[in-house]
């Protein structure tokens, strides 16, 4: 038995079940939980004359924390986009170490005043370069009791517990949260392009050759110009109300062009590029520089369409603004639009008002205000239409929308104001005549198939279009210079976000001294073990032989 008893403790010294009592309750303590994966959209990243937006890196591996409590370079911030402010947003930009904004479930349900602060916010995101990596998340109930709980924590810790003994209770108990977005800092697209789609309105031959002295490429052009807005704070845009506009004049005026009797002693042509007011208008700049362009030469004047109607109304005046680089002259050809478009849209448009704005161009400024401003600086007649007075309105890049059903009665609206004062303009007629009525009315129809276009190269939905009304259609890619490039983008890609919920930096302390007495308790009773195993066997052996020379001597004495 004592040499079975040696062996069972040599056991012991081999080291089995010495490794299996160390680490197994280690590593069920310390087993790590479950992640929870959220779908998250990076912050756009683009370049223009040389300056960088947007943020510029893309991975994280960091401890989150609130808005309230994070200090170091080593947190992450995760929020809500209601609870950061413009300041908010600058520190955490030079101090944090990355930033994930949760978005509001309804922007629509939110009051005035809290939607020009999630305007002002966004603009001022897409007007600087954040060094740290931001992501947005849709919002999510799980996410947000993430924030919440990170958040009521600090809270916890600040004004429920009064003692350092509490306090430090509370520390060791508290839960915290990692976060990992794995991803490479985003390389410069070398394959950038910005396209440019062209076309116009030829006039019937029929009635030219009843004019005396008249050719075709001769007769005055109006030109019609918008934007597609391909992205915002992440590369994508809702709704593009402007190309909606532009498409549905292409279409109704279609239809005027095609009967003899009603065909305008005019060319009509259209210009529409990705990209315009965030990259400058590159497409329009491009598409001037071209030699093979259509004809230039008797224009007689550029409009210039830019957030017709407003993705997201915040109790601002019905007003549409005509924008102009210097006040034009009595009789002039933008004079004239001018008064007819206010005599049309009290007309045709209830509790709609025109106004006029100038605004002189800066020529030492590189960014331009307006579309416009780019045919002004070449000498041609031109304005912009607006539902926005100001040139740094954030309503001219906000990704956010109202219901789908009020932009698009915004936009049946607006195309029919231009489209009849248009008309007017053209057929020499007055304002209180209704061209487009009966079969020639706007509608829907002509307003959602172009609404939720995010490209001129998607679908072909665009070049469908143009090709389907149109001559002389053509696209043209203005492409950045390899040395000196105006314009650049950058490959970024939705990541996917992991959550992580661990302890905070103290329990590490903790558990590291817990440790410690738990592998010096296991390897004192090993080292000890055979001792205090001879002990108790000698003692054994003691007991069991005093038992046996009693139960001897008393049998003796029977």
């Amino acid at each position: 038995m004592l040499n079975d008893a040696d062996n069972f403790a040599d056991i012991f010294r081999g080291g089995l079940p010495y490794y299996l009592l160390i680490t197994l309750p280690i590593l069920i303590f310390c087993s790590p939980c479950l992640a929870s994966e959220f779908q998250v959209m990076s912050m756009i990243k683009f370049d223009v004359n040389g300056e960088h937006f947007g943020s510029r890196s893309s991975a994280i591996s960091l401890e989150a924390k609130s808005l309230y409590t994070w200090n170091t370079g080593r947190h992450c911030v995760l929020a809500r986009l209601l609870d950061i402010s413009v300041s908010d947003l600058n520190e955490i930009r030079q101090k944090a170490g990355g930033l994930i904004v949760m978005l509001p479930k309804d922007v629509q349900a939110l009051a005035d005043d809290v939607k020009d602060h999630v305007l002002m916010l966004e603009q001022q995101m897409l007007q600087q370069s954040i060094p740290v990596p931001v992501y947005f998340a849709h919002f999510n109930k799980e996410l947000e009791h993430i924030i919440n709980d990170i958040t009521y924590t600090a809270i916890d810790n600040d004004t429920k517990n009064k003692t350092a003994a509490s306090q430090l209770l509370l520390s060791v108990s508290a839960n915290g949260y990692h976060v990992t977005v794995d991803g490479q800092n985003s390389a410069a697209n070398k394959n950038s392009k910005v396209p440019v789609i062209q076309g116009e309105f030829l006039p019937n031959q029929l009635p030219l050759k009843h004019m005396e002295n008249t050719v075709e490429g001769s007769l005055p052009l109006i030109l019609i110009t918008a934007s597609l807005k391909t992205f915002g704070i992440i590369n994508d845009y809702p709704l593009n109300a402007d190309a909606a506009v532009l498409m549905s004049l292409i279409e109704v005026f279609s239809k005027l062009h095609s009967m003899i009797s009603t065909a305008p002693k005019y060319r009509i042509g259209f210009l529409l590029s990705d990209s315009g007011m965030l990259l400058n208008f590159q497409g329009s700049k491009k598409w001037l520089e071209m030699d093979d362009n259509m004809s230039l030469q008797n224009v007689e004047f550029v409009l210039c369409l830019d957030t017709i109607t407003q993705s997201l109304t915040n109790n601002q005046p019905n007003v549409l603004y005509l924008h102009v680089s210097k006040p034009p002259k009595e009789k002039t050809s933008i004079s004239q639009f001018f008064k007819l478009l206010k005599s049309v849209a009290g007309h045709h448009a209830e509790n709609i008002t025109v106004e006029g704005v100038h605004k002189k161009i800066n020529l030492a400024d590189l960014k331009l205000s307006w579309e416009h401003e780019r045919f002004s600086m070449k000498r041609y007649p031109a304005f912009t239409l607006s539902s926005v007075k100001a040139p740094g309105s954030p309503f001219r890049t906000t990704m956010f929308r109202d219901n789908e059903a009020h932009i698009v009665q915004q936009t049946i609206t607006a195309v029919k104001i231009i489209a009849e004062t248009l008309a007017c303009y053209m057929y020499k007629i007055d304002t209180l005549s209704e061209v487009f009525s009966g079969d020639a009315v706007i509608s829907e129809a002509n307003i959602l198939p172009y609404l939720g276009v995010k490209s001129i190269l998607q679908n072909n939905d665009i070049k469908d279009g143009f090709e389907k009304y149109l001559k002389n259609v053509k696209i043209i890619y203005d492409k950045p210079d390899a040395r000196e490039p105006d314009f650049m983008f950058y490959n970024g890609i939705d990541a996917k976000l992991n959550v992580y919920r661990v302890k905070p930096a103290i329990f590490d302390l903790f558990l590291t001294i817990a440790i410690s007495l738990y592998l010096s308790t296991v390897y004192l009773a090993i080292q000890f073990f055979p001792n205090f195993y001879g002990v108790v066997s000698t003692n054994s052996n003691d007991s069991i032989g005093n038992f046996f020379r009693n139960s001897q001597n008393a049998l003796k004495r029977k």
